[in-house]
């Protein structure tokens, strides 16, 4: 029996990007397609298949220890970026300005699909999410830079709502206006947090 089930949920894909190795801010750069290898996209900054444990690991091993890279991806929903646009008080946010890698739209409460769910083209590529997104204060100053006074409401505003990291399972191309099935995993939700 299989452990993940297909959804009637589909994704769109409405925007892409990439941050280059060498930036020197968190800033993506848009893009219309890309090859989805195991390191995720070529030339980006968050590539690779193994990472340096960062703040949001720190309670497992200390930082920078070499650990899986399960944040190959940024991805975001189309829907969430306009509520946190309404509620910083700008007409709309820029993926770009996050460090996106995807934004999809069509899948709602995104940012909270399950934990090992897929997003799977009809192509077959496919991505693994590892877990939500917490925002932090980095988005925070591109925004100011581009919309002075809006910036610092980014954090709570995005809590919640900062979608969710992944990582390829299966490589393939990705383009604007590809459809993502989500797949969510079998089980039931674990209440003893």
């Amino acid at each position: 029996m299989p452990e993940l089930v297909p959804t009637d949920h589909f994704a769109t894909i409405v925007w892409m990007g990439m941050v280059p190795e060498n930036r020197s801010n968190i800033r993506s750069a848009p893009m219309q397609t890309a090859f989805a290898s195991y390191a995720g996209f070529d030339g980006d900054f968050h590539a690779g298949l193994t990472r340096p444990s960062c703040v949001r690991v720190k309670s497992q091993y200390p930082q920078g220890t070499e650990i899986a890279n399960v944040r190959q991806f940024s991805i975001l929903s189309a829907e969430e970026l306009d509520e946190i646009a309404a509620e910083i008080g700008i007409e709309a946010l820029d993926p770009g300005l996050l460090g996106a890698s995807i934004v999809v739209r069509g899948i709602p409460d995104f940012t909270h699909i399950p934990p090992s769910s897929r997003l799977q083209s009809s192509s077959g590529t496919t991505l693994t999410v590892d877990m939500l997104n917490g925002p932090c204060n980095l988005p925070a100053r591109e925004i100011e830079k581009d919309a002075p006074g809006h910036g610092k409401g980014f954090k709570a505003a995005a809590k919640g709502r900062r979608g969710v990291c992944a990582w390829v399972e299966r490589e393939g191309s990705l383009a604007l206006g590809d459809a993502l099935r989500l797949h969510v995993p079998g089980q039931r939700t674990w209440d003893h947090r």
